[in-house]
This record gives C-alpha cells, structure tokens and sequence, in this order.
C-alpha cells in the first residue's frame, strides 16, 4: 500500500476507535492540535486553489473531516464526565477564549453557532443546490459546443476529449457538494446538542459524585464544556467557510488574491471618492478627525498610484505590442504551419457569416456535424474535419468549397430569401429571382419569406440557404470520399474491425494485402458510391480472394459480388420491375479482347472511333432512360464490368455500371435498350 493510503486509513481508523476507546487527555491535545491544522490547511487550499476540481475530493474531505471531529468531541465528553480533565487545549479554550467566565464563553460560543448556522451553512447550501442545478443544465450546451469546436477544427480530439471528462467531473463535483453541505450543518447541529449534553451531565456529576454546589459545579464543568464546544466549532467553522470559499468563486481558473484586491482597489476615482467621503465626515461629525482623515488621506494617496501605475501598464503595453509587431515583421515566415493542407474546406463571404454563428441564429455548424454523421451511416468512412472560415475576398453570398486545398466547387445564396424548385409537374409560376440549384444544377427561383407559403402549396421544393450550401458540401464529399480516404483512416477501419475479429484481420493484414492495397480497393468502391460499413464481408471476401491475385481491381469485383445485397438494394426496388439497359455481347467481346495485362496492373488499347461509337450509343440509350425519369443503369458480364465502368467514366459522372453477378436473383429486370459500337 502507498504512504497516502497507509494515512487516510489511519485517520479514519482513528475516528472510529475515539468512539470505543477512553484516551488520555494529551493525546486528546494532541488530535485536537492535528484537528485545528487540518480545518486551517483545508480552508486555505480551497481559497488559493486556482480551480474547483483542483479540490474534487472536497466532499468526501467533509464526510472525513466530520467524523474525526465527532469522534473527538465523544472522547472530550467523556474526559469530562469521567476526570474532569480534558486537556491542556479544552481548559485553553474554556478560559483564554472564553475569557474566564462561564456566561462570556457561552456568549461567544453562542455567536459562532449562528454565525456558522444562519450564514455560512444557510448560504452554502443555497449557493452548492444553484450551482448544481445550472452546471446539470448547461451540459448540454457545452457538449455541443465542444463537437462544433471539435467540427470546426478549433481543437483535437484529445482536447474534446479532455473537455468532455472536465465537464463530467464538475457535474460530479457540484452535484456531490449539494449533498456534502449537510454534513457541515449536521456536523454543527450535533456540536450543539453534545455541548448541551456535556453542560447538563458535567453539572450533575460535579453536584453527585464530587461533592459541589451547584453554583461552582456549573461554573467549573460549564467552563470545561465551553472549551470543549469551542474547540469543535472553530474548526467546524473554518471548513464551513472553506466551503463557502469553493463554490463561490465565480473565476474557475483564477488567482484568488490578486483578482479580489484588484477588483476592490483597481479604480482610482472609487478610492478618490471613499477617501473624500472619510475626510469629510472626520471634519464635519464628532467622530476622532484624526482617524478619519488619516484613512481618507490614506485613500486619496492610493488612488493616486493606483492611476501612476495604470497610465505606466498602458505605455508598457502599447510597448511591447510595438515591440511584438516589429519582431513578427523581423522574423523569418515560419513556413511550417503553411505546409498543413486541409482535406475539406468552406470559405464563404461576409455576408454568410450570420448562418454559421452560433450567438446569430446560424446552425450551419450543427449542419456539418449532421453531414458527417450521414456520410459515416450511408458510406461506412469518416468524414475528415470540416474546416469553415470566411474569406472577405469573396463576394458577400458567395461560397467555394475546397478539397486538398483545391477549389472544386461554388455556389452564391441570397440572404433572408428561399429557393423554390418545380419538381416538374407544377405549371403555375411565381414571380422571383431566376438561378440555378448549385448542386445538381437545377432551374431554380429566388423568393422572399412572404411567398414561401404560397410556393409551398402550390407543389415547389423550397430550401433555405443554410440547407442549400449543406446539401452542396454533402454532394461534393460524396463525390470525392474517395480520395478523401487515407491510409491512416484505413487502419484506424482495421483497428476497430480487429477488436472483434482479430484473426481475420491478422489472416489479411499484413500477410496477404498491404494497407495500401486495401485502400485502393476501399476507395474503388467509395468512387462508385458502394459503402464500406460492411467491413467483415469486405475482408472476408479480401481473404478468399488475395491468394490468387493481388490486382485491386479484380479484388474490387470480387468484393462487389460479395456485396451484392447491398448493391441489389442501393439501385433495384423490390417487388418492381427495374428497366436497364445491356451491353451488346459483341462490344463485351471487343473490349475483351482489347484489354492489355502488365504488371501495373490491366488497361484498354480500344480503337479511339470505336471508342466513341460506344460512347455516342450509351449516351442515346441513357437518355431514353432519363427522358422516363429513371436511374441509367447499365448491366454488363462480370468480367466485362470494371472495363466498361472505366470507359465510361469520364463522360457520364453518375452512370451506374452493374454486372449479372451483382445482382440478387429475385430482382426483376427489364432491357430497354442496348449499348453498341
């Protein structure tokens, strides 16, 4: 066991043994000395401490604290009542303290016990129950603004994660403190009674066992009970007002001292005023002049420095403010910090500054908090932190998004207006502002908040603006999640998929696929919108398939069939029947036969004019499909899928490529059309 813990046993041990067993009255001093200095040395902590939770355990020091003190005032008790003789510190108190006189000791005792009870109890308690009750309930608050610091980039996970246990153990130590003042009161509830019980019985043994009339018996015991209820009290005092001291303070991160005398001293024209105020009421009302002047002088004389001292901080700091820019300006640029590139970002101009402040109204930052949260559900990664900032280059309703520091993307809003967007089947119009929906750039209106109603029931789609840049920065994300996937996120994947299936992970990882292998294929699959939630099935089907081929591409497909609930689900409604379109099995062939195998990996070496004769097909049959409403979707043979996606991609950014093996067997598909060359 440690020293500390040997301590704390024994105090406590000690408390619970002065309940049993009679000691000696100088080891009674002795404990009462040890009682005294603990009450002063707990009083001057709570005063000095620069943060409640630097005393978290002030509660249970009230329960221990309290205990020992009873336990002293049993043994006090039963000196008395036995001997006589309760000590050197019991007389002490009785007689110095207590002046010598039974009815002066009991004044003062009396004093301390409504001083104790009527203000520093009553107040505590009042004060611990409020502070409580407000610190339960601005949890929320705080918890939200950690995430939107947290959102914002403002701070790391490690200081969110810091901020949320801080808060945590001052609900803790708040809502424990509402309940330890009543320690403090009972502690002083039962000096009371025990002083009462001490008076009364020490009476009547003085007048039984000893012999003595009641005059002197009183006199004598009451004196020793005086001692007695004084050497409980003051201590009991001290830590009441210790408690008084920790949950009071305003500041949690103060210097308690500097900050009071500062506060009460710091303005010269109040001193000039208090010190005017004391000379004229020394030379106006019979009050000693000379007492008055000299603490009105005396006032005047410190204001005047205080003001000396204030004027020469104020030179000091413009000083060294100077001195701060000319040294900034004489620095080598620190270029390190300019290297950082965030992965995702959104600039805005001035004039969207009020949607994404929180003490404006603006929600935009719970907006992105949401879109992570949505990215994570639907694709199975993690968003990296979304970097907001306003940039006064820009116009004020203007945005630009940013991936890897790179625009990408932007859009303009109209602040206090609404975009309305016919879904397509309403015919009568409304007057507005004609635009374009930035995100899949859609015909659009501009309207006021009084016709949003109106446009409302007529059958538009109306958005506000903070939705409009939110569903904007979802779309961009989910286009480019791909290349927003890193390796350090891919082990972070691997590290939560080991902790419930490590000898998976361990079969894979690194025996069969590297990281960057698994990457490749995770962003393969995140390119074409598929999720990774389902990570054991990927692995899974990672782990069956790396023996025979390490080319990600093939691995890709093999996972994507292992997906195949998930794809069949994502783009065919059950119980309906989906219209798609088909590749003709002789482009399938063609394209077979064009593909070129090195060790990088396979490519296509397809004729550029049949090349375009394809692409000039794809782009009729899917626009029959659009022309209907429909999703294009093209299916293809498995071996073909990869290729054809690959063609094709960079000229139809949303078509959507499945192969026959992707597909659940209770789907219903039905060709509309079919892709040639």
């Amino acid at each position: 066991m440690k020293k500390a813990d040997v301590g704390v046993a024994l105090y406590l041990l000690a408390a619970v043994i002065f309940f049993i067993v009679p000691i000696p009255s100088a080891l009674l001093d002795v404990m009462l000395a040890i009682n005294i200095s603990i009450a002063l040395i707990i009083m001057f902590n709570a005063l000095f401490a620069q943060e409640v939770l630097d005393m978290s355990f002030f509660p249970t020091l009230l329960l221990f604290t309290t205990i020992f003190r009873i336990s002293l005032n049993v043994s006090s008790t039963r000196l008395i009542l036995t001997t006589g003789n309760p000590g050197n510190v019991v007389e002490t108190f009785g007689s110095f303290v207590g002046g010598g006189d039974m009815i002066i000791g009991a004044i003062v005792f009396i004093v301390l016990i409504l001083i104790q009870f009527i203000v520093i109890n009553k107040g505590s308690e009042r004060v611990a129950e409020v502070t409580a009750r407000f610190t339960l309930d601005a949890m929320p608050g705080k918890q939200m603004a950690i995430d939107a610091d947290l959102n914002t980039g403002a701070i790391t996970e490690k200081e969110a994660r810091a901020r949320r246990e801080k808060i945590q153990a001052e609900s803790s130590f708040f809502g424990n403190m509402d309940g330890a003042t009543k320690y403090v009161k009972g502690d002083a509830t039962a000096g009371l009674i025990i002083t009462l019980i001490n008076l009364v019985g020490g009476t009547a043994m003085g007048v039984t066992r000893q012999g003595l009339d009641f005059a002197s018996a009183i006199q004598e015991y009451g004196l020793l009970t005086i001692g007695d209820g004084l050497c409980s009290q003051i201590p009991s005092l001290l830590i009441s007002l210790a408690t008084g001291i920790l949950i009071t303070k305003a500041s949690k991160e103060a210097d308690f001292g500097t900050i009071l005398i500062k506060q009460l001293f710091g303005m010269p024209k109040v001193l000039y005023i208090v010190g005017g105020t004391m000379c004229f009421l020394g030379l106006t009302t019979p009050f000693k002049w000379y007492l008055f002047m000299g603490l009105g002088l005396a006032f005047i004389v410190a204001g005047r420095n205080i003001s000396k001292n204030i004027s020469i901080e104020q030179i000091e700091e413009e000083t060294d403010m100077e001195e701060t820019e000319a040294e900034e300006i004489r620095k080598p640029e620190n270029v390190v910090s300019l290297l950082q590139v965030d992965p995702i970002e959104l600039e805005f101009g001035y004039g969207i500054i009020p949607l994404a402040d929180v003490n404006q109204g603006g929600d935009l930052l719970d907006r992105v908090v949401m879109i992570r949260r949505q990215i994570a559900l639907e694709l199975g990664t993690v968003v990296p932190i979304i970097r907001l900032r306003d940039n006064i280059q820009l116009n004020p309703n203007q945005y630009i998004i940013k991936i890897k520091g790179i625009q990408v993307t932007e859009g303009e809003i109209l602040f206090d207006h609404y975009m309305a967007m016919n879904p397509g089947y309403v015919e009568e119009e409304i007057t507005g502002i004609p635009t374009f929906e930035p995100s899949f750039h859609l015909p659009a209106i501009w309207i006021t908040e009084g016709q949003r109603e109106r446009a409302e029931s007529l059958g538009y789609t109306v958005v506000d603006p903070p939705s409009i840049i939110a569903t904007h920065l979802t779309e961009v994300i989910r286009s480019h999640i791909d290349e927003l996937l890193t390796r350090q996120d891919v082990q972070n994947l691997v590290n939560n998929l080991k902790e419930s299936n490590s000898v998976l992970v361990d079969e894979l990882v690194p025996k069969l696929l590297g990281l960057g292998e698994i990457q490749k294929v995770l962003q393969n699959l995140l390119r074409e919108g598929i999720s990774i939630r389902d990570l054991l099935t990927i692995f899974e089907t990672l782990a069956d398939h790396a023996a025979t081929t390490r080319d990600t591409d093939v691995l890709t497909e093999y996972v994507r069939q292992g997906l195949k609930r998930a794809i069949s689900s994502k783009y065919f409604a059950p119980n309906e029947v989906t219209s798609v379109i088909t590749l003709d099995p002789k482009t399938e062939q063609d394209i077979m036969a064009s593909i070129k195998q090195t060790e990088q990996g396979a490519y296509l070496t397809l004729d550029p004019e049949r090349t375009k004769a394809i692409i000039a097909s794809v782009e009729t049959e899917v626009a029959k499909l659009e022309n209907l409403g429909k999703n294009a979707i093209i299916v293809t043979s498995p071996i073909v899928r990869m290729y054809f996606k690959k063609l094709t991609s960079d000229y139809f950014r949303d078509l959507i490529v499945v192969s026959y093996n992707e597909i659940e067997s209770n789907v219903e598909l039905q060709s509309v059309g079919m892709v040639t060359g």
